[in-house]
């Protein structure tokens, strides 16, 4: 329990509240320290630890707030042992739902994004992002870039292609692994041949340049 002067509890608090979440704050410094726009391998071990430490604290805010009700204690106006004891768990819980949140919705954001600058489907990712995401983000990968694709065929729009208005419908490109012979393009059937250049709709080679099996010859 924390007892002592009102000065002496609040930093009581305050340096309990940090003890409590610093698997949180270690999470937080994860995210924030890796490379803006890419994803590190989703730490599962210390997430879950969180998601524990959370249970735990709402087990014991409500043991608290019950054994000052059954006391006959005023919860709102009480301010003893048990109440600061109480409001230790309710910051900790807040601030590790909080840091959980803002971990997800970052990931989230980047998976987004891969669906758009990388490929609608999931096999179409590079196996070294795949391998970082855990199983409810390739579904909510999955489910993103059906919705995506539903309504680009819809509205009948490539959305996820040109995102700077191109100069040329055409590009000149050169196939860096072997795509495959007879590929169906939208104006014809081509061989993709390793190292072999083709001159391409760029909606076509768009695809192919995203997943690094292209690269677009300039100038």
């Amino acid at each position: 329990m924390v007892e002592g002067t009102g000065e002496q509890i609040v930093g009581a608090i305050f340096e309990f509240n940090k003890m409590h979440g610093k698997n949180a704050g270690e999470l937080i410094r994860e995210l924030a320290g890796g490379e803006k726009g890419h994803l590190q391998p989703f730490n599962s071990n210390l997430f879950d630890q969180i998601i524990e430490e959370s249970n735990v604290n709402h087990h014991m805010l409500q043991s608290l707030i019950r054994k000052m009700q059954d006391e006959g204690l005023d919860v709102q106006e009480t301010r003893n042992p048990d109440h600061y004891g109480a409001l230790v768990h309710h910051l900790s819980l807040i601030r590790n739902k909080r840091c959980l949140m803002a971990y997800v919705y970052n990931r989230a954001e980047v998976i987004r994004n891969l669906a758009w600058k990388v490929g609608l489907k999931l096999l179409e990712l590079p196996e070294e992002i795949q391998e970082k995401l855990n199983v409810s983000e390739k579904i909510y990968f999955e489910q993103h870039a059906k919705a995506l694709e539903s309504y680009m065929n819809e509205m009948n729009l490539e959305l996820n292609v040109d995102m700077v208005p191109p100069k040329d419908p055409y590009i000149k490109v050169r196939v860096l692994d072997d795509v495959g012979d007879d590929i169906i393009l939208s104006d014809k059937a081509a061989k993709l041949a390793r190292h072999s250049m083709h001159f391409l709709k760029r909606t076509d080679a768009e695809p192919f340049i995203s997943r690094g099996l292209m690269e677009e010859l300039t100038g």
